[in-house]
């Protein structure tokens, strides 16, 4: 009887010993605060590599807008001194090859016709000197700013088709390099030759910033400007390069459809100024068919001469107020 109390009371020490051991297993950690510690040990390891994560970000950040930074600071001193336009870039821009040798050649014999045909005409060797001077300088540079002018229009008909068409392989997953040799055998002139350009300078060696930089001296608009910009910061920052060139493609084509609207807005004006420009031009021709004896005299009197040298002088500064007057620029 004794031996059986004995042995039970053995395995209920024994049992509520065990017992104790895995409490104390488990709340051991609790109890003492190791389970607090190791809490509070994992939460600040996180929020330390989530720190450190963070100031990756804001460094990574930081060194890309720098980066962006010089590249603008570049980009604009780069503009700044392609600004300088000269007598070459103003042939090369008119879309001709032309030397200076051969401008010069070609200025001296507009100015030679028209000294020749003024003395023909029965002008005084000073009249003939004004136009000899006139043909020699002032044509042959309207002729440059003219053609230059009209290349620039047909140029920006075309361009944003052409941005299009690179945008479009960029995101079929061409190399810019292969978008732009796309849109040089593509692409009418003079979007085509100057794309064609920029491939033929690259494979000289020069990076693709600086061959779409060189466009620019060429062809001087601001949408071939956003253009370089866009390049040169892919090339160096990198970027989404088909939805900036996508935006670029949108804007440049509301750019198109804000000048198409002033242009028309602008007509109106456009038609007074040349019928009041053209007006004492026809009023003079038709007082010479009327009476030619009594208009004759500005030409053949050196005093009228003069006054028609300096109605013609009035006449031009007030065509150029009218010019001024009525083209909108944005």
């Amino acid at each position: 009887m004794l031996d059986g109390d004995l042995s039970r009371i053995a395995l209920i020490g024994l049992v509520m010993l065990s017992a104790t051991g895995v409490a104390w297993v488990f709340l051991h950690p609790y109890l003492s605060g190791a389970a607090r510690a190791e809490k509070r040990l994992r939460s600040v390891q996180r929020s330390t590599a989530a720190t450190v994560a963070r100031r990756n970000e804001v460094a990574d950040a930081q060194k890309r807008r720098k980066a962006l930074q010089e590249t603008l600071s570049e980009l604009d001193a780069k503009q700044r001194q392609r600004s300088k336009v000269n007598l070459k870039s103003r042939i090369q821009q008119a879309g001709l090859s032309w030397s200076l040798q051969t401008f010069y050649v070609i200025s001296a014999l507009v100015g030679l016709v028209c000294f020749v045909t003024t003395l023909v005409a029965g002008f005084s060797l000073f009249v003939a000197g004004l136009f000899a001077f006139a043909g020699a300088v002032g044509v042959p540079r309207w002729l440059l700013s003219f053609l230059a002018k009209r290349r620039k229009k047909r140029f920006l008909e075309e361009f944003p088709n052409a941005i299009d068409v690179v945008v479009r392989g960029v995101k079929a997953g061409l190399p810019l390099s292969d978008c732009i040799r796309m849109v040089a055998s593509e692409s009418p002139a003079p979007v085509g030759p100057e794309f064609r350009t920029i491939v033929e300078t690259q494979a000289v060696g020069l990076s693709l910033a600086d061959c779409v930089e060189r466009m620019y001296e060429r062809m001087p608009l601001p949408e071939v400007n956003f253009f370089c910009i866009v390049v040169a910061i892919q090339q160096k920052s990198g970027g989404n390069l088909s939805e900036t060139l996508s935006n670029l493609s949108r804007v440049l084509r509301d750019r198109k459809k804000m000048r198409q609207k002033i242009q028309a807005m602008s007509q109106e004006a456009k038609a007074s100024a040349a019928i009041i420009g053209a007006l004492p031009l026809i009023v003079m021709v038709l007082v010479f068919l009327t009476s030619p004896d009594y208009i004759s005299m500005l030409w053949t009197e050196p005093l009228g001469q003069v006054m028609l040298a300096g109605s013609a002088l009035w006449m031009l500064c007030g065509v150029l107020v009218m010019r001024s007057m009525i083209n909108f620029d944005f």
